[in-house]
């Protein structure tokens, strides 16, 4: 088997406009085979029919790719993520337009293939419905995971407009079914008006956690974040980020965003910190509506931009513990 990151070195660095589109400038492979010995991939999910307002999330993943810096250090954490870990793309899931219960299925394949490998699987949205087979997938694996989630909304409604499969149930349908653990379950950034008294009735049953936008202000990103850490506890944990989380000043590429929003630098600190400091087993980031193409457009530019930082703290998780 070539290795796939000597084959990519072989052919020279290349500035990040030249080239095939890929993430970072990673080296691309759609062959499991290939995924032996590699501790990251990045994975496509290019869907977005299951959304309830604006659509536009399935051109999420090739947007985050074009908006992506090609390699080199964090001048904070003093590390770079692409020469300290073993990372491909893995292209994207095989969806299905029209499809979702397809497409979910392909989603869940692929993500099912690196975590065969023993790599982490880190997802780019699509939608947030993505996230149930990308969590189902990381669940019959290492079991049921803990969840840090950052969002606007929990998404753990039983129904959307009378529909079960959407983007605003996939925690209610990940819960029960056993994939997520509720009492290791953390919500970071809610605000606005859904959901509503029953969706926050049934959270409160099984002990999930919430942290709203008053929270993050009041008590600042760094409490938050330590306090959702000690929630979730030791144990496999996925993070889940919902690009709605950020204020639209950061973010306006979505489809549903609220004024007063987290600021894309605590958030970009926050899963630098939770990647650090966490079993992190698999990582999403959702709901990116390009409205432009590469670092014009700025939701897809933050979304790089916080893979980047899930990434850096995977490296230094695996420093520290070496």
């Amino acid at each position: 088997m070539i290795d796939p990151l000597e084959r990519c070195r072989e052919h020279g660095e290349k500035p990040d406009y030249a080239g095939l589109l890929t993430y970072g400038g990673l080296p691309y492979t759609e062959d499991p085979g290939e995924l032996v010995g590699i501790d990251v991939a990045i994975v496509g999910a290019p869907t977005d029919d299951l959304v309830s307002d604006r659509p536009g999330a399935r051109f999420g993943p090739r947007a985050i790719r074009a908006a992506s810096c090609p390699a080199g250090p964090h001048l904070e954490a003093k590390i770079d993520a692409f020469a300290a870990l073993r990372m491909v793309d893995f292209g994207d899931a095989a969806v299905l337009p029209a499809d979702a219960k397809r497409t979910h299925a392909a989603i869940e394949a692929t993500v099912g293939q690196v975590l065969d490998a023993n790599a982490i699987p880190i997802v780019l949205g699509g939608d947030h419905s993505i996230a149930e087979p990308d969590i189902r997938a990381c669940a019959a694996k290492h079991g049921p995971v803990g969840l840090i989630h950052f969002d606007t909304h929990t998404d753990t409604g039983k129904q959307v407009f009378g529909v079960e499969l959407s983007h605003g149930t996939p925690m209610y349908r990940l819960v029960e079914a056993g994939d997520v653990t509720p009492g290791r379950y953390v919500q970071i950034g809610l605000r606005g008006y859904w959901p509503g008294e029953r969706e926050f009735a049934w959270q409160a049953e099984r002990g999930i956690t919430s942290f709203f936008m008053h929270d993050v202000r009041e008590r600042g990103i760094r409490v938050v974040v330590d306090e959702a850490l000690r929630r979730v506890g030791a144990g496999p944990m996925f993070l889940s980020v919902d690009v709605d989380v950020l204020d639209p000043a950061f973010a306006p590429g979505t489809g549903t965003p609220e004024p007063g929003g987290m600021t894309s630098a605590d958030l970009l600190w926050a899963c630098r910190e939770i990647g650090a400091r966490s079993e992190l087993v698999g990582a999403d980031v959702v709901e990116v509506c390009p409205s432009g193409i590469g670092s014009s457009d700025v939701t897809a530019l933050v979304a790089d931009r916080i893979v980047r930082e899930i990434l850096t703290g995977v490296a230094l998780s695996r420093r520290n513990a070496s």
